[in-house]
């Protein structure tokens, strides 16, 4: 009897390549504070490939909260995802090898998108104007919003820890932090969340 595939995870492993570019773009750009606005092609590239994928996902996580959603813009998403999850907004990312806590969605509101998000339209839209907020800074907050979200979408295998492989930048604050887990297949984090 041969093994039998895991439920495709297909956010989770499009989160860990993307999460991939960025550790290997550290070899070049180090995560300080002091490179916040250093712009380049490559963390563009990766601002527009966090942003895009969250934006599939954040629509996914609206229709496991109400199926009859016609919800398709991140404004639209605002109302659906904060009244079932509550700590959505506040939710902290670290990076631990780098010294850096991260918020990514705490200043979203139902008529205002996250700073990152309005320069990837910007970047997206207008790069010969403003490519300069292609930056460090929202680059990284991007992938973490990212992060943030595949993990709520996904949150039971997360909470049970079935989310094979562990990050390489990312983990979460101490209360949505539950242990680690090592399998056969691989290790994982076991996460709190609440939704």
């Amino acid at each position: 009897m041969g093994i039998t595939r895991q439920e495709t995870l297909i956010h989770w492993n499009y989160f860990l390549t993307i999460e991939d570019d960025l550790y290997n773009l550290n070899r070049y750009v180090d995560f300080s504070k002091a490179n916040d606005y250093t712009f380049s092609l490559e963390i563009a590239r990766i601002l527009l490939s966090a942003c895009s994928e969250v934006d599939v996902v954040l629509k996914q996580l609206c229709l496991t909260i109400d199926k009859a959603t016609s919800a398709n813009t991140i404004n639209q998403y605002h109302n659906l995802i904060t009244t079932k999850i509550s700590d959505f907004t506040s939710f902290k990312v670290i990076l631990p090898t780098h010294g850096l806590e991260l918020q990514p969605w705490i200043n979203w509101e139902s008529n205002t998108s996250p700073i990152w998000w309005t320069a990837h339209n910007k970047v997206k839209h207008e790069r010969h104007k403003q490519f300069e907020l292609a930056n460090l800074k929202n680059c990284l907050n991007s992938v973490a919003g990212l992060y943030v979200s595949v993990l709520h979408l996904y949150h039971e295998k997360a909470n049970t820890g079935e989310l094979l492989q562990l990050p390489r930048l990312f983990n979460v604050s101490d209360e949505h932090f539950g242990g680690t887990s090592m399998g056969r297949y691989g290790h994982s984090f076991i996460y709190k969340l609440s939704i």
